[in-house]
């Protein structure tokens, strides 16, 4: 996402396996034919909409349909309070805005609650969980490290990074700690320590300059955080690694794409010891075994189409990586006819070989293929793999484009499953909205709107039958979870 000028122990619970056995019978058996309203649904699902849908309209597949929304409740209820990210654990959503973060009940997904609400400053307040555990991304020069502090230039920063909060009652959350990082969290994904005693978070940030005071250049790194789980109020910085030193640095810019300078966000598959990188100019893959010491392995750019790598998603093998390119930085209309569809939109890599020989092979791009008008804010954003048993399916973020539903089991050829969105928010500005982050979580589809607050979508399609067979009791989705044994 944009950034503003200053003002001044995931577990999978599977259903037995005669049930599985069961629903492959059925699947099996089922006529892909018209007549079959599922195989008529997958027909229709990538229909182009002709005109796109007026101020505040839905238009969407025959296979995805809203069941809920709870608008943004104030101080939240402003434009320039925008939702972020998502985090889930049991019955529960966390939603990131910039103003702080909500939980939600989502117990009866058609009906969720409002269960408590932390107003706490700093953008971006990219948000995470683990146990008894929230943590919060601060991305804005603050006047402390408090709740309570303000805004101040980049020129006299005083205080950017995490801050972690005790969230074993849901209903009044506490504020426990804070971590200072170098040149803030835009985002943060949290890494599981292989004792279990431990978590880590690898801790994203990017724009450096040489008057701002918490974030000077140069800035090729990372910041490390070592949580302590028992003794939380211990976290601490445990290590800045420069991730572009051995290659001579990131991508210099004015070459068609960005000017690396940190990472953006990065996904770890952690049962894999990888995770992958979008670096601003760069894409790269890192090896995490030392989870103190994370190692590029393959870096790869693209001139040509991707202006600025955004976010990373690996399939369910650790075979693949989509990475996002969020052309415009959030705030752009990019998905108009004047805009190449290989423009602001994913590219499919494979990866090849083995150990410190894999390599990032790319075989495709994929963009929705609709329309948006210029009055829309369109570029591909946050999305999640949707657990469905032998194939590789996402949905995914596109802010005022919506919410998608792809499959790249063909990593040459994706194809879109399904579509929802809204129509813009003003007949005569360009206002920020849309759909921040799109996530799968126990058998729905939770958006966080970044001004309509959270929905909530129900899908009907056979083709994804196998994932109302996972069950999360946690869920960080820059922290990827293995699907199938990896199948």
């Amino acid at each position: 996402m944009f950034k503003f000028p200053p003002q001044g122990p995931r577990r999978l619970r599977i259903v037995g396996l005669g049930a599985l056995a069961l629903l492959v019978a059925s699947a099996a058996v089922a006529p892909a034919s018209s007549a079959n309203p599922a195989a008529s649904t997958a027909e229709k699902a990538t229909v182009d909409v002709a005109a796109p849908p007026g101020v505040d309209e839905i238009a969407s597949s025959s296979n995805l349909r809203q069941i809920a929304n709870i608008p943004k409740p104030g101080p939240f209820n402003t434009t320039a309070a925008l939702n972020s990210d998502l985090a889930f654990q049991d019955r529960y959503v966390f939603a990131g805005n910039y103003d702080g973060f909500v939980i939600y009940d989502v117990k009866n997904p058609a009906r969720p609650s409002i269960v408590s609400q932390v107003l706490c400053p700093g953008s971006q307040n990219d948000i995470t969980v683990y146990g008894d555990l929230l943590f919060l991304s601060t991305d804005s020069p603050r006047s402390d490290d408090s709740c309570s502090s303000t805004g101040v230039p980049s020129s006299q920063t005083v205080w950017e990074g995490i801050k972690i909060f005790d969230i074993k009652n849901k209903k009044a959350p506490r504020y426990i700690k804070s971590v200072e990082t170098a040149c803030g969290s835009h985002t943060h994904t949290l890494v599981p320590g292989k004792d279990r005693k431990s978590v880590y978070l690898y801790v994203s940030s990017y724009g450096p300059s040489s008057t701002y005071a918490g974030c000077p250049t140069p800035h090729d790194s990372i910041s490390i955080i070592k949580v302590p789980v028992k003794k939380p109020t211990d976290a601490a910085v445990v290590a800045v690694p420069d991730l572009f030193a051995a290659d001579g640095g990131g991508n210099p810019g004015g070459n068609g794409s960005s000017t690396t300078s940190g990472c953006h966000d990065i996904t770890v598959f952690a049962s894999k010891d990888l995770a992958a990188g979008a670096c601003m100019g760069d894409g790269i893959l890192l090896d995490i075994r030392d989870r103190e010491a994370p190692r590029v392995i393959n870096r790869v750019r693209d001139t040509t189409n991707f202006a600025f790598w955004h976010s990373a998603t690996f399939n369910n093998a650790g075979t693949k990586v989509v990475f996002t390119d969020e052309l415009g930085g959030g705030s752009g209309a990019t998905c108009v006819e004047s805009v190449e569809p290989t423009r602001g939109a994913n590219a499919v890599y494979d990866i090849t070989g083995r150990g410190d020989g894999r390599k990032l092979v790319f075989k495709s791009y994929f963009k929705i293929p609709r329309l948006n008008t210029s009055l829309e804010n369109c570029v591909a954003h946050n999305g999640s793999l949707i657990p469905v048993l032998g194939r590789d399916i996402m949905v995914q973020a596109w802010y005022q484009g919506g919410i998608s539903v792809w499959d790249f089991t063909d990593s040459a050829r994706p194809v879109e499953l399904g579509y929802w969105e809204r129509g813009p928010l003003s007949e005569t500005e360009r206002i920020i909205g849309g759909s921040w982050s799109a996530y799968w979580y126990n058998g729905h589809i939770y958006s966080n709107d970044i001004q309509k607050g959270l929905d909530v979508l129900e899908v009907r399609d056979w083709r994804l039958w196998s994932a109302q067979l996972t069950k999360y009791k946690e869920f960080n989705p820059q922290t990827q979870p293995t699907y199938w044994g990896g199948l």
